[in-house]
């Protein structure tokens, strides 16, 4: 132990001095948490509708005049010829065009909406808002009183934003990456410098190695995913409801797999290049499918196994249910027990394919 702990410390001065690596592996996810922050504090803009008016009488007046009062809409009176081009190069979202039997006669009158069904923004969006809003203004103008109205109470007294959910996913991203990277592209450095093959004539174990400098770069990224956190919650406002220590659970053993993982591609890589193309086939796929940005239950049937036993999995829905939904380590006994085979799997990997001088066959 000794001699791990005394290992660990020149690795620790030697990756600290990597300031570049130190501030590129935190650039990302805090950029990304500005865009996300940026984007969403944004009220969304008001859906351009063009509107033809062929019934000319007071029920269409006062029809329009109740659509240009919502927030919801920027209204444009014109022709249909000119509506439609306006749609069709992109200027306007919809166009509603009044026919000319436009009357509160008792019977129903058929409005058009013009779309261009090619854009997915109108279908998704615009289309129902728009139905939402004739229905309101309809009421309005009939003075029909609505069946119901929906009083919604918070009994979390907070707001949930997209930076809350996807927060957690980047600090597990962060920990692949900075795992990965701190150990399997080191390995191939040290290799190709000709450091490995000095260790191999000391004292030294490969155990001993492995085990040092997992230390080391678990002291790194603990104060980097720190770093992370406190942005997080001092610069970007993210709430994270449950107990920050149990946070560190998930991420010391989320930061202990993919070192370990980092150690096997580096055991197995001949050069930077390939390391970096094995590093690529870990990570992008569970960057994909592992929940960082979207849930998996979002993902085909077929795929949600696979992607539910991904190590990234485990670590992403564990940091996510404690920073959203205040679980305990109790209530994410599944994720731990996950973690832990992940781990033991990985670290006998790691010291079984570790080799001094050649790469492993």
């Amino acid at each position: 132990m000794q001699k791990i702990i005394y290992f660990a410390k020149v690795m620790l001065k030697i990756h600290s001095r990597d300031r570049q690596a130190i501030f590129f592996s935190v650039f990302f996810p805090l950029v990304f948490m500005f865009v996300i922050s940026f984007a969403s504090g944004n009220d969304p803009d008001p859906i351009e509708l063009g509107i033809v008016n062929n019934a000319n009488n007071a029920l269409a007046t006062e029809f329009i005049a109740a659509l240009e009062g919502s927030q919801l809409f920027i209204v444009t009176l014109a022709d249909e010829s000119v509506l439609r081009d306006e749609l069709a190069a992109g200027e306007k979202s919809v166009v509603l065009i009044l026919p000319d039997d436009f009357r509160d006669n008792g019977t129903p009158v058929d409005l058009t909406a013009l779309i261009d069904a090619a854009q997915v923004r109108q279908v998704a969006v615009v289309l129902p808002v728009l139905e939402q809003a004739l229905v309101t203004v309809e009421r309005n103008m009939r003075n029909i009183a609505p069946l119901f109205s929906l009083n919604i109470e918070d009994v979390q007294s907070r707001t949930q934003s997209y930076l809350d959910f996807v927060v957690p996913g980047l600090l597990a991203f962060s920990i692949m990456n900075i795992g990965v990277a701190g150990s399997g592209f080191n390995i191939v450095e040290y290799r190709r410098k000709g450091i490995l093959k000095r260790l191999f004539v000391t004292p030294i174990e490969p155990r001993d190695f492995i085990s040092g400098l997992v230390l080391a770069r678990l002291t790194i990224c603990l104060v980097q995913i720190s770093g992370l956190i406190l942005a997080a919650i001092f610069l970007f406002k993210v709430i994270f409801v449950g107990n920050i220590a149990s946070l560190y659970v998930f991420i010391v053993f989320g930061t202990v797999i993919f070192l370990s993982i980092g150690f096997c591609l580096g055991s197995l890589a001949k050069s930077q290049q390939a390391i970096m193309a094995i590093g690529n086939l870990v990570t992008f796929p569970q960057m994909i499918l592992s929940g960082i940005f979207f849930p998996i239950e979002s993902l085909p049937e077929l795929v949600q196994p696979v992607a539910n036993f991904l190590p990234l999995s485990f670590i992403s829905n564990g940091l996510r249910e404690i920073a959203i939904n205040g679980a305990t380590l109790a209530d994410l006994l599944p994720d731990i027990l996950g973690m832990i085979i992940w781990a033991i799997i990985a670290m006998v990997l790691a010291i079984k394919l570790f080799v001094w001088k050649e790469v492993a066959a």
